[in-house]
C-alpha cells in the first residue's frame, strides 16, 4: 500500500485504487502514524494529535474503537499494538511525506555536489507528491504540518537554484516574483530572484528587488539584509560572471533583433532543440499554427547564439519580389546611387556579395505568404555562403534540400488531477500576463479550474492565451471562462503596437485561412463538422474533396496529424465552422457526416458479436465523439429516423464499452424529439431508445407508457427481427417473456430463425429462466451449452455473461470456491474485452464468493474497486450491488452503523423497475432486516458494534 498524507489522507491499494478509510477521526489516526511510518507513536501523542487540547471523556476507548476501525480499512496486520503506544507496519518509504523527505535531501546534496540536473530532477520529483495542505485531515497536528510547509518551500528553493545553476534565468522570473510576493521576507528567494532577472539582461529591475527587500525588512523586521542578499546586491553591481550570462556582448551583432517586453515562459526544450539543430543543420524552419509562438521562440534561440544575427520581418513584404529588398534593408545593405556607367545589380546578388563569408544567422519570420520566394532565396544564400546559417519561421515548410523541420506545438498543459499548476508552461504564461495587467494576481484553489479551462479551451496557444490574460482588466477569470464559447467576440485586444493580424484572435486564424486556395478552403470548413478529428478515408467520403487537399491543410499547420486522424486545434475549428455556417452546404455536410457513421455503426455492430469483436471494440472507441456528435445533429436537425438507426446500432458498443451516461442522455433527448409517434417500421428502433435512456435510473411512469406503445408493435417471446442485441436488452429490462416450457419451445421452434449469437443467448437467458425455478442441472446445461455456442463465435461479452450465471448458480448452491474460480475467469475475459461495467459485476461476483469464503478483506477490496468503477461509468445497478456487498463485508465484522449506512445506500440507488436487479433489491431488504434484528439490544436498544 502508499499512504498519501500531503494533502487529504489517501491509501492507495496494490491495484492503485483509493482505499475507503472511514470518518474523520480514523483518518486523522491513519495520517499520525504515518507520519512516523515504521515507529512506535504513543497514546498520548496520538490523542492530542485526533482531539488536541480538550480530549473527550473515555478518549482511551475512543481511540480504540478509531484503531479497531483503522485495522477494518486497512487489515490488522499493518496496525501494530505496543504498550507504548501503536505502529503503522509499513516501508516509510510507502508514504509520500516520508519519500519526499529523502528526495529533498538528496537533491541538496546533489546540488552542494556540483550536479544541479540530478538536483532538479529529485527535486521535481519530491514536489510532484504534494496534492494540497500537508497532514490536512489531521487539524491539531499544526507543528508537524508547519514543519512539512517550511520543508518544501526550501525544497522549492533548492530546486529554483538548480535551475539557475543550469542557466534557465528568464522562465524563472515568472514563478519567483509569485514566491516572492507569497513570502516577501523570505531573504533567498529575493536573491534568486535577483540573479534570475540579472541572467535575464534586466540589471535594473533586479536592483529594485534588493531595494524593495531592503526597505521591507527595516520596516518589519528592523534588520538590514542577510550576508545572501547582499551578496547578490553586490554581485549584480559588479557584473559577477558567477550570476550567470546577463545581456549579449556588444561585440556580437543583432541587427532586427527587439529587446522583449515580456518574460519568456516554457519553451525549456524547444530553445535546446533549435540550438542543436543549428549546429548540426544549415537551414531551420519552425511551422506551426498561427499563434503558437514561433516569432517568440526564433528571437530567443537568435539571442542565445555566438554569432551575428540578422532578424528579417516578412509579415509586411507584400510582394515576393520584394523579399530579398527586405533581407538587404534589414542588413542595413544601401545602394550605390546609379550611373550611367554602373551596372544595376539584383538584390540576391548583392545579398551574396555581402555575405559570402560572412559568419551570420539569418532569421526569416513569418514567410508562408512568400513561401515560394523565400525559399528561392535561401536555397541560393545557402549554397553561395558556406558560413551562413538560416532560421525560418511560417506556417508551412519551405520545402527545399536541406531543410530541418523543427513544429512547435501549443504549450504543455496540466493533465487532470494535476499537481502544482505553475509546473505547466500554459498556465504560467496566464499567470505572468495576467499579474501585469491585474497586479497581485496569481493561480490559486479559488480560480485554478477556471485558469486551466480557459487555457485549455485555447489549445494552450501563447498569443490566445496572452488575449485571454488581457482581458482581466475588466473581467474575472470565471467570466473569461464562461464567455469562451464566443472566444473571436472575446479575445480582441492584444497589443496595438502588434502586427494588426496578432491583435485579435480572429485575425490570427484569419490570415492562415486567406492564405488557403479555394480548394483547401472548403476543406477546411467541411473537416469542421468532426469534433475529433477524422481519419483519411473519412475525410474524403464526407467532404467530397482529394486526400491531397487534407495532406496540403496540414503541410500548413491547419490540421495536424495525430493517432492516425487529422485534428483541427479547437480554435482553428470554431472559425472554420463559422465559415461552414456562412456557406451553403452545412446541412449537406452534416448529413454527410452522419451518414458515414451509420454506415459505420451498421458494418460495427454486426461484427461486435463475432471473433472480431476487439478490433472493432478499439475502432468504434477511435469513432466515439463523432457517433454521439452524429446522433446529436440528426435530433436537433429533426431527422429522427436517421437518429434512431444510428442510437439502435450504437447500443451494443455502449453497452460493452459500460457508456451510459453520454448514451443515456443522447437516447432521452431523441425520444423527447419524437414524443409518442415512432416512424413506421422502426418499432425495434424506437424500444432501443426509450430502454438506452432509463440506463443511468429507471423506467418512470413516462419511459414505461411509452415502453409499453412500442411493445405492442414488436414479436413475441424478445425476438427481434432485425436488432438482435434488442432481445438481450429486453431480457434485462422486462425479464423473460413467459413460462419456461412455453418459452423454450418457442426458440426450439424457431431456432432455425435465430442468428448464432442470438441462439446462444437464447440458452443463457432460459439458464436464468430455470436457475429461478429450481432447475438447477438443467440450467447448469443450458449455461454450459451458451458458453460453449459463445466461444465458438469468439465473442467474449457473451462468455462473461454466462460464466456469470454459472458463477451465480454455484453461489445459490454454496459452492462458493467453484464460483470464486468462476468470477475469476469471467473477470479475466471482461478485462481483455476493456469492458468496465463487466469487470466491475465480475469483482462483485467475487466478492460474494470471497466474503462466504471468509475473506472480507478480499471481499471489501472487490467491492471497492466495482464502485469505483460503476461511478465513473454511471452503472447505478452494479453501484448498488457493491455498496450492497460492502453493508455485507461492515455486517460481518460486527460494524452495524456501517453496513446500515452502506445498504441503504444500496437501496436508494439500485433501479426500481428492472428484471435483472429483482435479486440486488430482495438482497439489500434481507440483508437490512438483518442489520435491525441484531441491532436491537437485549432492552430494546441498539448496539454500533459487536
Amino acid at each position: 500500500m502508499r499512504f498519501q498524507i500531503l494533502g487529504p489522507t489517501t491509501v492507495l491499494g496494490e491495484d492503485g485504487e483509493p482505499v475507503a478509510l472511514g470518518g474523520p477521526r480514523v483518518r486523522a489516526l491513519l495520517t499520525l502514524l504515518a507520519l512516523h511510518a515504521g515507529r512506535i507513536v504513543g497514546g498520548e501523542q496520538l490523542v492530542d494529535g485526533m482531539y488536541g487540547p480538550r480530549p473527550p471523556e473515555g478518549v482511551a476507548n475512543a481511540l480504540q474503537s478509531q484503531v479497531s476501525r483503522l485495522r477494518r480499512a486497512l487489515g490488522r496486520d499493518l496496525v501494530e499494538f505496543h504498550p507504548a503506544g501503536y505502529r503503522l507496519v509499513t516501508d516509510p518509504q510507502d508514504v509520500d511525506a516520508r519519500r519526499f523527505e529523502l528526495l529533498a535531501r538528496q537533491g541538496r546534496q546533489a546540488l552542494a555536489g556540483g550536479d544541479p540536473g540530478r538536483a532538479a530532477t529529485l527535486l521535481r520529483e519530491g514536489l510532484e507528491l504534494w496534492r494540497g495542505a500537508p497532514l490536512a485531515d489531521a487539524p491539531h497536528a499544526e507543528a508537524a504540518a508547519a514543519a512539512l510547509a517550511e520543508l518544501r518551500l526550501a525544497a522549492v528553493e533548492d530546486r529554483v537554484q538548480a535551475d539557475l545553476d543550469l542557466g534557465r534565468h528568464r522562465e524563472l522570473v515568472p514563478e519567483l516574483s509569485q514566491l516572492a510576493a507569497a513570502h516577501p521576507l523570505r531573504e533567498r528567494l529575493r536573491a534568486q530572484l535577483m540573479r534570475a532577472l540579472y541572467g535575464g539582461g534586466r540589471q535594473a529591475e533586479a536592483l529594485t528587488v534588493y531595494d524593495e527587500a531592503r526597505k521591507l525588512l527595516d520596516e518589519e523586521l528592523g534588520i538590514e539584509p542577510g550576508a545572501e542578499l547582499a551578496a547578490a546586491h553586490l554581485a549584480v553591481l559588479r557584473a559577477d560572471p558567477s550570476l550567470g550570462a546577463p545581456v549579449p556582448s556588444v561585440a556580437r551583432q543583432r541587427q532586427g533583433l527587439r529587446a522583449q517586453l515580456t518574460s519568456f515562459v516554457g519553451r525549456v526544450e524547444e530553445i535546446e532543440q533549435v540550438a542543436a539543430r543549428l549546429r548540426t543543420d544549415r537551414l531551420v524552419t519552425l511551422i506551426g499554427p498561427g499563434g503558437a509562438g514561433k516569432t517568440r521562440l526564433a528571437t530567443e534561440a537568435a539571442e542565445r547564439e555566438p554569432v551575428d544575427v540578422c532578424f528579417v520581418g516578412l509579415a509586411p513584404v507584400t510582394e515576393a519580389a520584394a523579399v530579398p529588398g527586405a533581407v538587404l534593408s534589414a542588413l542595413d545593405i544601401r545602394a550605390a546611387p546609379p550611373t550611367p556607367d554602373r551596372l544595376t545589380v539584383d538584390p540576391a546578388t548583392r545579398l551574396v556579395t555581402a555575405l559570402a563569408d560572412r559568419r551570420l544567422l539569418l532569421v526569416l519570420d513569418n514567410c508562408e505568404h512568400v513561401v515560394a520566394a523565400t525559399a528561392e532565396l535561401a536555397d541560393l544564400l545557402l549554397a553561395s555562403c558556406p558560413e551562413l546559417r538560416v532560421l525560418v519561421t511560417g506556417r508551412e515548410a519551405l520545402g527545399i534540400t536541406g531543410e530541418s523541420i523543427l513544429p512547435v506545438a501549443p504549450l504543455r498543459l496540466p493533465p487532470p488531477e494535476a499537481g502544482n499548476l505553475l509546473d505547466y508552461p500554459a498556465v504560467r504564461l496566464f499567470a505572468d500576463r495576467a499579474a501585469a495587467v491585474r497586479p497581485g494576481f496569481a493561480v490559486d484553489a479559488g480560480n485554478a479550474a477556471a485558469v486551466v479551462r480557459i487555457c485549455r479551451a485555447l489549445d494552450g496557444l501563447p498569443l490566445a492565451i496572452e488575449l485571454a490574460a488581457a482581458r482581466l482588466r475588466t473581467l474575472t477569470v470565471s467570466d473569461v471562462a464562461a464567455r469562451l464559447d464566443d472566444r473571436f467576440g472575446l479575445l480582441t485586444r492584444g497589443s496595438r503596437t502588434a502586427l494588426p493580424r496578432h491583435q485579435t484572435l480572429r485575425a490570427v486564424v484569419a490570415w492562415s485561412w486567406d492564405l488557403l486556395d479555394d480548394s483547401e478552403q472548403r476543406l477546411a470548413r467541411r473537416l469542421s463538422v468532426f469534433v475529433g478529428g477524422a481519419r483519411p478515408e473519412a475525410a474524403e467520403q464526407v467532404c467530397g474533396l482529394p486526400e491531397d487537399v487534407l495532406f496540403s491543410l496540414a503541410e500548413k499547420s491547419l490540421v495536424e496529424f495525430v493517432d492516425g486522424r487529422f485534428r483541427m486545434l479547437e480554435t482553428i475549428r470554431a472559425f472554420c465552422a463559422e465559415r461552414l455556417a456562412e456557406s451553403d452546404e452545412a446541412e449537406s455536410i452534416s448529413e454527410a457526416h452522419a451518414r458515414h457513421y451509420l454506415d459505420l455503426a451498421l458494418t460495427a455492430d454486426r461484427r461486435l458479436r463475432t471473433d472480431e469483436q476487439l478490433e472493432w471494440l478499439v475502432r468504434l472507441d477511435g469513432e466515439s465523439d463523432e457517433l454521439d456528435a452524429a446522433i446529436r445533429w440528426a435530433t436537433a436537425s429533426g431527422r429522427l429516423e436517421l437518429g434512431l438507426r444510428l442510437l439502435a446500432h450504437c447500443a451494443c458498443y455502449w453497452w460493452m464499452r459500460g457508456n451510459r451516461v453520454t448514451s443515456s442522455h443522447l437516447a432521452a433527448d431523441l425520444a423527447a424529439a419524437l414524443g409518442y409517434q415512432h416512424p413506421p417500421g422502426m418499432e425495434e428502433e424506437y424500444v432501443m431508445c426509450v430502454l438506452i435512456s432509463a440506463w443511468t435510473g429507471g423506467i418512470d411512469e413516462e419511459l414505461r407508457a411509452r415502453l409499453a406503445e412500442a411493445r405492442q408493435l414488436l414479436p413475441p417471446y424478445n425476438l427481434p427481427t432485425r436488432l438482435e442485441f434488442l432481445m438481450m436488452l429486453l431480457s434485462a429490462y422486462t425479464g423473460p417473456p413467459g413460462e419456461y416450457d412455453e418459452v423454450y419451445t418457442v426458440l426450439a421452434d424457431r431456432a432455425e430463425e435465430l442468428q448464432p449469437w442470438q441462439e446462444a443467448l437464447s440458452y443463457s437467458g432460459v439458464g436464468f429462466l430455470l436457475q429461478s425455478a429450481g432447475r438447477i442441472d438443467e440450467a447448469a446445461d443450458l449455461f454450459e451449452r451458451s458458453l460453449a455456442s459463445f466461444k465458438a463465435i469468439g465473442e467474449r461479452w457473451g462468455m462473461v455473461m454466462t460464466l456469470s450465471g454459472l458463477g451465480s448458480l454455484y453461489q445459490a448452491q454454496g459452492d462458493f470456491t467453484t464460483a470464486c474460480a468462476l468470477a475469476d475467469e469471467a473477470l479475466a475475459v471482461a478485462m481483455e474485452l476493456g469492458a468496465e461495467t463487466e469487470v466491475a459485476e465480475a469483482l462483485c461476483r467475487r466478492g460474494d464468493a470471497r466474503l462466504r469464503l471468509a475473506d472480507a478483506a478480499g471481499a471489501r477490496a472487490d467491492y471497492l474497486r466495482a464502485a469505483e468503477m460503476s461511478r465513473r461509468n454511471g452503472s447505478t445497478e452494479t453501484m448498488a450491488w457493491a455498496h450492497l456487498g460492502l453493508g455485507q463485508v461492515a455486517l460481518f465484522q460486527g460494524d452495524l452503523d456501517e453496513a446500515r449506512t452502506l445498504l441503504v445506500q444500496a437501496r436508494d440507488e439500485v433501479p426500481a423497475d428492472w428484471y435483472s436487479t429483482e435479486d440486488t433489491r430482495a438482497r439489500i431488504a434481507a440483508t437490512l432486516d438483518e442489520v435491525n434484528a441484531r441491532s436491537a439490544g437485549p432492552a430494546g436498544g441498539t448496539v454500533s458494534e459487536r
